[in-house]
């Protein structure tokens, strides 16, 4: 209590406005929080981009717990989508953290990037192009499995590849959200534990506070905004962020 007395509540309202409008975005299209959350605050803020990884991978676990529930209350999760996603999805998770000191995920990154990229286009011209139809999954386990392991050892992926994935087998774009949200709070409260472990309490500054605030405010609007968008209009919306995204990513990690 005496840590959250001490802060500048003026410093916190950029952080806010940042969580919430990340989560935003991501609560209603199922992706993009931390990439959009780490852009901002080592592109527009300035945070250094250390800091501005461990604040967005703590600030998520709260984030996505919020989501799921909000996105359970809506009506967006597929019991058993969760199941067959759940299990693989920590199973990957946990191996993705325990890999990294062992494969550099910088060296993949780039190759799964562009693959989203591709991804996005497609969902954008299907969206435009094509009448959208629903249909169930095929691939689903091995889907969770490498998000889980990428979310951890690429730095961040679980949305955009399981969300996109899903979303080009034909499987209804809110169920998709709600769903892949809903098992994100386990997946990151797995690869995240020791990483609370190690930094504990203390860690929780300015931008981590402000971060959660905003996120956790606009966590339950995801959810809303998630039920009533028409599919073809989730498709292209998820196309958009998705290409520009993993655009932005992409260029980052071939030139720098």
């Amino acid at each position: 209590m005496q840590a959250l007395s001490q802060l500048d509540l003026s410093a916190l309202w950029p952080f806010i406005l940042v969580g919430f409008g990340a989560q935003l975005v991501d609560g209603a299209l199922g992706m993009a929080f931390g990439v959009i959350c780490n852009t901002l605050l080592v592109a527009v803020i300035g945070l250094p981009p250390a800091r501005a990884s461990a604040n967005v991978h703590i600030v998520e676990t709260f984030t996505t717990a919020i989501s799921g529930i909000s996105h359970a209350i809506s009506g967006n999760i597929d019991k058993r989508l969760f199941l067959r996603l759940l299990i693989p999805g920590v199973i990957g998770g946990i191996a993705g953290a325990y890999l990294l000191t062992n494969i550099d995920g910088a060296t993949i990154k780039p190759f799964v990037l562009a693959y989203l990229i591709g991804i996005g286009i497609y969902l954008l011209v299907r969206g435009i192009l094509f009448p959208p139809r629903v249909s169930k999954p095929k691939v689903v386990e091995p889907l969770g499995l490498i998000g889980g392991f990428m979310d951890a050892a690429g730095g961040g992926g679980w949305g955009p590849i399981v969300t996109s994935n899903l979303l080009v087998q034909g499987v209804e774009p809110r169920k998709v959200v709600g769903t892949v949200s809903a098992v994100e709070f386990f997946l990151t409260a797995t690869v995240s534990a020791t990483f609370l472990y190690h930094l504990g309490l203390k860690d929780f500054a300015t931008a981590t506070i402000g971060l959660l605030i905003g996120g956790v405010c606009a966590a339950p609007l995801g959810a809303f905004f998630a039920k009533r968008i028409p599919m073809k209009v989730m498709l292209v919306m998820v196309g958009t962020v998705l290409t520009i995204t993993s655009t932005y990513g992409f260029v980052r990690a071939v030139l720098l």
